[in-house]
Parts: C-alpha cells; structure tokens; sequence
C-alpha cells in the first residue's frame, strides 16, 4: 500500500504539470485562433483548417505595427490613439492597458529590476519589480519614492507599494527567475529538486 501511494504521489508530480501545461497552451491557441478564426469558419466551413485563424491573427498584427510606422498610416493610428485617450472612461481603460503591454515588451520595459524592500522596524524583506522610479508627479511627499511591484504567491495578482528609495535594494537577479520564485511561494528556489517523493 506504501508504495502505490508513493507511486501515485509520483504520478501526480510527474503528470500534472505537463497536463496543466498542455491544457493552458491549448486554450490561448484556442482564444487566438477564433479571433479571426470565427470568420473564416463562416466562409470555409469544412475546409476550415484549425491555426488559419491565429495565423491571419498574427499576420494582421504583424501588418499593422507596420502601417503604424508608415508615414500616412502612423498618422491614422496616432489619431486613433489621441482619441481614445480623450473620451471618458475609455481613456482609462485604454491608458492602463496600453501602458501594460508597454511595460512589458515596450522600448521601456518594467518588470526589468528586481527589487528587496526592506520592511521597515523588522528583519523581513519583500521581493518585488520596480514599475516606476519616478512616482512625485503624484503628490509631493512622495518625491523620494519609487514604486514597486509586489506579485502574490499562488496567483495573478499583486499590489503595488511606494517605498523610499533608501528601503529598497536592486537584486541582480533575472526577472523570470525572481517571479517564479514569488508566484511558487519559494519552492522553485529548491535548486534540482525534481519533486519525487522518496
């Protein structure tokens, strides 16, 4: 009995992340593909090959960062741009995502500096990812201050805190790693660990 339920243990290391893997890459292929795909399927039918969505997805894409830097196209798109950030509400959300994205594939990317937040009157520390490290454009007080990323163990999720500079020290640690590390609790930080149950 002791060994089938270290086997099943084993099992259940073994197979469920690569299950979970599959399963997610499935799904955002599956989301990326009907963006065009629904269309297609409409014309096609039958003949409708799965991935012709997502590769029309991706040339449209590909297409319009190109448009964008054309001198009359650019001009459209910047037009476009000035107005979204003018209407009501819309701007809103329009600036938070497109200042997401940018943060994370654009010329100035956040997310690149890792950061140890030093919690004031204990010994504890915070590990997190500098977004901002000029934030008194908000208010004065906080003119020493930067802002800092702090995702949440087990989950998308995080809060965002605004710590002097002097509480905060830059890691020289590659990004992926240091968010592995936060989102697994601290168990990536196992080293080789293949998490086989002896």
């Amino acid at each position: 009995m002791k060994a089938f339920a270290k086997n099943f243990l084993n099992g259940i290391v073994t197979i469920v992340p690569i299950i979970l893997v599959i399963f997610v890459v499935y799904k955002v292929f599956e989301f990326l593909d009907s963006i065009l795909g629904n269309a297609f399927r409409s014309v096609l039918k039958d003949a409708y090959i799965p991935g012709m969505g997502l590769l029309a997805t991706l040339a449209l894409i590909t297409l319009l960062g190109w448009l964008s830097g054309q001198y009359i196209s650019g001009k459209i798109v910047r037009l476009v741009d000035y107005l979204l950030d003018r209407i009501p509400i819309v701007k809103s959300l329009y600036s938070v995502i497109k200042d997401t994205i940018n943060s994370f594939i654009g010329e100035k990317k956040s997310f690149s500096k890792v950061a140890l937040v030093h919690m004031p009157g204990t010994s504890m520390k915070v590990m997190g990812f500098i977004t901002s490290e000029y934030v008194e454009e908000l208010a004065d007080p906080l003119k020493d201050h930067i802002a800092v990323y702090v995702p949440q163990t087990f989950q998308v999720a995080g809060i965002t805190v605004l710590v002097p500079r002097r509480d905060v020290e830059i890691l020289d640690v590659k990004p992926e790693e240091a968010m592995k590390f936060i989102l697994s609790g601290g168990v990536t930080s196992n080293g080789k660990q293949n998490g086989m149950v002896e």
